[in-house]
């Protein structure tokens, strides 16, 4: 996509973080927005806030888990604004722990946001797209845990993963539509991430009581310390209109890529020298 100018924006986590900086940065190129988020009173805010500078800006209460929420999302958006363009798939939840000690619920609860809420976003926003024949752009929201995988945090890192090979896959994909697909993968960033596990469905601690905790504390001062999401937003629009497929935005993290891709080489390297997979 060379333009935003005149485009409709989808976005999803549109209430907070990364999510409403995209919202702006959008509206601020030209294009209209409909933001969506589960949190009414959030997104009531974000909305207030954004039509201070302009009029080309609506919202939807919705969970990106619902598939039929979703839909139902989609259709408002094309009533309200006649098509769509980009959709922002952003919303996600963090989780981690150990193996053994995490329930399976926890599992599906971040599954259902983080992996599934992009798989409703491209399977119901794809034919709205197609359907226009103007072109468009998913922009899928990962991590740079989706490259390379700390511990501790395994369902987290599971789901960026997934998103990152599921944008892999689309690229090629919709090409032939004229849809362009891009991953965002950041490092640290001021958003509230931090805090969404206070949503899993075994969670008994407030947000509250977490915060006496040193580890929360630690975190909280990292996340605090990450990049303006406006500074990354603006970063996004300009790759969407590149067509990147993915979206960076720490160079120094680029040694994990560097020492991840230099295993694999280096366990590929092996299989040559042992020669029984030569043939």
């Amino acid at each position: 996509m060379s333009d935003i100018q005149g485009r409709v924006a989808f976005v999803t986590g549109g209430a907070s973080g990364l999510g409403l900086s995209m919202a702006r940065t959008f509206l601020s190129r030209g294009a209209s927005v409909m933001l969506a988020d589960r949190d009414a009173e959030g997104l009531a805010r974000a909305v207030e806030a954004l039509s201070k500078d302009s009029n080309a800006v609506s919202s939807v209460v919705c969970d990106v888990a619902d598939a039929g929420a979703l839909e139902e999302a989609a259709q408002k958006t094309g009533d309200h604004f006649g098509k769509v363009h980009i959709v922002a798939n952003n919303a996600g939840v963090g989780l981690g722990g150990q193996p053994g000690e995490i329930p399976l619920q926890d599992w599906r609860w971040i599954v259902d946001i983080n992996l599934m809420g992009v798989v409703h976003g491209v399977e119901l926003f794809t034919p709205l797209i197609q359907s226009h024949g103007e072109g468009g752009h998913f922009i899928n929201t990962a991590s740079m845990a989706g490259h390379v995988a700390p511990g501790g945090m395994g369902p987290y890192n599971a789901t960026k993963y997934a998103v990152v090979g599921y944008s892999e896959s689309l690229k090629a994909e919709l090409m032939p539509h004229k849809i362009g697909v891009s991953v965002l993968c950041p490092g640290w960033v001021r958003t509230q991430i931090h805090t969404t596990g206070f949503g899993r469905p075994s969670n008994t601690v407030s947000l509250e009581e977490a915060q006496q905790d040193p580890q929360f504390q630690e975190m909280d001062a990292v996340i605090k310390g990450g990049l303006d999401p406006d500074k990354v937003s603006d970063w996004v629009a300009e790759c969407v209109e590149a067509n990147r497929l993915y979206i960076f935005t720490h160079e120094i993290m680029k040694i994990g890529i560097d020492m991840k891709y230099a295993q694999i080489q280096a366990d590929y390297e092996a299989i040559i020298e042992d020669g029984r997979f030569n043939d």
